[in-house]
């Protein structure tokens, strides 16, 4: 197994890298499109905005590699949102790779945006991703913007509106919570990525 880490900036990129070795995985980080092609598993980890994140991707030369990935590919935070089509932050052209767009969190009277915080998950049927979720389970939130419930969605949660916090499609996965921050649930999920 060979696992890699995109390396397009993001700043939870160390924590993510801590975690994986916690689970006796050593990741290599780079932006190398020949190592992220022939990688067992690749992580696209991120933290900030879609227009600066997909403006990363775009010039490392890995728009096209990474929405031709043939392995298991993990979005993490801003790395799931990028794994979609559309973002309302700066109305963003993503990957693609997931059928959904990412919408702003609606504000409402007594709710915080962004979403900071421990927040319940609910299991949207069975996938090998989410073996071993729990009712009941929480994992660690931090973001403004979030994909709405659909098809592709593995794992909700909600913050004044439902929201999916685990998505899949096809060899694309993602998590919108922090697998890293998130205790036993994320140590979890990761190590069901790592085993797919």
């Amino acid at each position: 197994m060979r696992v890699v880490l995109v390396d397009a900036g993001g700043t939870n990129i160390g924590s993510v890298r801590y975690a994986l070795q916690r689970l006796g995985t050593d990741a290599e980080l780079t932006a190398d499109p020949a190592r992220i092609r022939s990688a067992t598993h690749v992580i696209l980890p991120g933290v900030g905005a879609a227009g600066p994140g997909m403006r990363r991707l775009r010039e490392a030369g890995l728009v096209d590699v990474l929405r031709g990935l043939k392995q298991p590919v993990l979005g993490v935070c801003l790395g799931m949102q990028l794994l979609c089509e559309r973002s309302d932050e700066g109305d963003t052209e993503c990957l693609g790779v997931v059928p959904a767009n990412v919408r702003h969190i609606p504000v409402a009277p007594g709710l915080r945006v962004p979403h900071m915080g421990w927040n319940h998950l609910e299991a949207h049927g069975s996938h090998p991703l989410t073996a071993g979720l729990r009712e009941g389970d929480t994992a660690y939130f931090v973001h403004s913007y979030a994909v709405p419930v659909g098809d592709y969605t593995l794992v909700a949660s909600e913050h004044g509106t439902p929201f999916s916090a685990v998505v899949a499609a096809d060899n694309f996965m993602g998590m919108q919570f922090h697998p890293e921050r998130s205790a036993r649930v994320g140590a979890q999920l990761l190590r069901n990525f790592l085993s797919l």
